[in-house]
């Protein structure tokens, strides 16, 4: 691994807690990718989040040991007009002097556009009319619009119909629980608590810096994070570099087979595979390739039928009324039109909870000290970091479910520290 050495000093540990990173590490290491190399992205690209260090710090550091491992280094960076020149046109990507000065100028420039520049030379080349072009296309297509949930975890009961309404839809691998839900037990809090876990679809999203070849991305419509499957190459820095813990490799071949799966949904416009922009980003990932939860862009993207648009699987089998999914962004959306109900002046709002009046209408989001801006809002009390993990009121041997992830509930990546 050949990395520039001008990078901040080596006092880093995984929100995730010590055994965690641990685990990370030996992934790595049975890989077929640096596992130093990953290890090391993850770290910086956890500090780039924080603000820590600098976009043009981070992609000129790893450039080169990028290259050199993968063959290409695809990882977007911020362009902007200042960049791009004063005749709009990009620099020539190969070309090393113009590459590092457009590392110190994006680093520099707020509001930009994030694009795949190096690797598409073909495309972006100094001189090529079609680059301009693109850009104003893709600044076209940029939207206010971010998609996201609010849990309310004072409704939520433990029944893990969400879990398996998921698992259902998606036809994910036993163990693979794009949703997850813990139940806790915390001093000073109910005997019984729930936390509801699923990808929180970050704007400042760690994963994303550290993909090689942009199969980790942010749909610019609707600002769910997503894995391309035919882009994925497997290497896994996105799952070391994520605080969440809420990535799964496909280890094997999937229990559904593609045709089972368009056989499965052989009514609706499309396959469940491939979203409206016909990327292969839904349902489960084929064999090598990293999944996890997508917030169901083919119900986004009215491919299931317009009913479905604004929907998904988790928030429909919850009968409880807790998980609300909608545009963040959006004052008359669903999901902050339900926040603005549970902080009204009348904690004990009947319409909220119906059932109940010892309710806490406090609200969180999951380590966004760590600058991922989470698109995930939490209503309840936050775990803290004694919280224990204990057995729910239904296992998930009873919903026929793998529960892996009993070791994962720490002070780290749910009680809010370090």
């Amino acid at each position: 691994m050949s990395v520039d050495e001008t990078s901040p000093p080596d006092e880093w540990s995984h929100p995730a807690g010590e055994e965690w990173e641990a685990e990370m590490r030996a992934m790595l290491e049975d890989g077929d990718y640096d596992a130093e190399l990953g290890m090391q992205m993850a770290k910086d690209a956890q500090r780039l989040v924080a603000g820590e260090i600098t976009e043009d710090e981070f992609h000129d550091r790893y450039h080169e040991a990028v290259v050199e491992e993968f063959g290409e280094d695809d990882r977007p960076l911020e362009i902007t007009e200042d960049i791009a020149g004063e005749d709009g046109l990009l620099p020539d990507p190969d070309d090393e002097e113009n590459r590092r000065e457009v590392l110190k100028k994006s680093g520099a420039v707020a509001g930009a556009l994030s694009l795949g520049m190096f690797g598409t030379a073909d495309q972006m080349g100094a001189g090529d009319e079609e680059a301009a072009a693109s850009v104003a296309e893709v600044e076209d297509e940029e939207s206010d619009t971010q998609l996201g949930m609010v849990i309310d975890l004072n409704k939520c009961d433990g029944c893990l119909q969400c879990v398996t309404a998921c698992a259902d839809e998606n036809n994910t691998e036993d163990g693979a629980n794009w949703m997850y839900v813990f139940t806790y037990e915390d001093e000073g809090q109910d005997d019984e608590n729930f936390l509801v876990r699923t990808c929180q679809h970050c704007s400042n999203a760690p994963c994303k810096k550290v993909c090689p070849t942009t199969a980790r991305h942010k749909r610019t419509e609707d600002g769910l994070v997503l894995t391309d499957y035919d882009v994925c190459i497997g290497c896994r820095y996105c799952q070391v570099a994520c605080p969440y813990g809420v990535n799964y490799f496909q280890w094997g071949e999937p229990e559904v087979s593609d045709g089972e799966i368009a056989a499965q949904y052989e009514e609706m416009e499309g396959d469940h595979i491939h979203d409206g922009r016909g990327r292969r980003v839904d349902s489960r990932p084929p064999k090598g390739v990293m999944g996890k939860c997508t917030m169901c862009p083919t119900r986004q993207d009215g491919l299931h039928g317009e009913d479905k648009v604004g929907t998904t699987a988790c928030e429909e089998a919850c009968q409880m009324d807790a998980v609300h999914f909608g545009d963040m962004n959006d004052p008359d959306s669903d999901p902050q039109q339900y926040l603005d109900r549970v902080r009204e002046e009348n904690p004990n709002d009947q319409e909220v909870y119906p059932d109940r009046s010892d309710h806490t209408v406090s609200t969180f989001r999951l380590l966004e000290e760590y600058g991922t801006d989470p698109n995930v809002v939490f209503v309840g009390n936050e775990p803290s970091p004694n919280a224990e993990q204990v057995e729910g009121p239904v296992t998930y041997d009873e919903i026929e479910q793998v529960d892996r992830r009993k070791e994962v509930l720490d002070d780290g990546t749910f009680g809010g520290g370090s």
